[in-house]
């Protein structure tokens, strides 16, 4: 592994991405709710018609018979897919928290660390003062 998983972590610009999580999950959200909405619609067929249009009427309804039902399952999949957007939306706006509760711990920590760095530092410098 050419570059370690920490340099390309420390790469990523974290304050645009935790900024823009929410527009993602807005924006999957919008497209869940559009294509949910959206229906296929049907026209009705005519009437009085010779038996040579009405057999290539037959044809013409039997393709468009098989052309709405591709239609209906490319619009299956295509809901399917703007659902799998919406739940991963919703995941890289928790992950995105969570990451940025795990920085703000981190920095935390350092602090900490940091206060008993000096503190044992402190101590050290005093025992030999004496």
């Amino acid at each position: 592994m050419a570059i370690s998983w920490l340099t390309v972590l420390q790469s990523v610009p974290w304050s645009d991405v935790i900024s823009n999580a929410p527009k993602v999950a807005d924006g999957a959200k919008k497209l869940w709710g559009s294509m949910g909405r959206k229906s296929g619609a049907t026209a009705p067929a005519g009437s009085d018609l010779s038996a040579a249009e009405e057999q290539s009427i037959a044809s013409l309804h039997a393709r468009l018979l098989a052309v709405e039902a591709e239609l209906a399952s490319q619009h299956e999949q295509l809901l399917a897919s703007s659902e799998l957007i919406k739940e991963l939306a919703e995941q890289n706006a928790l992950l995105i928290a969570r990451a940025e509760a795990a920085r703000v711990r981190i920095g935390r920590l350092w602090i900490s660390a940091l206060l008993l760095g000096i503190t044992a530092a402190a101590g050290v410098a005093l025992h030999f003062i004496r």
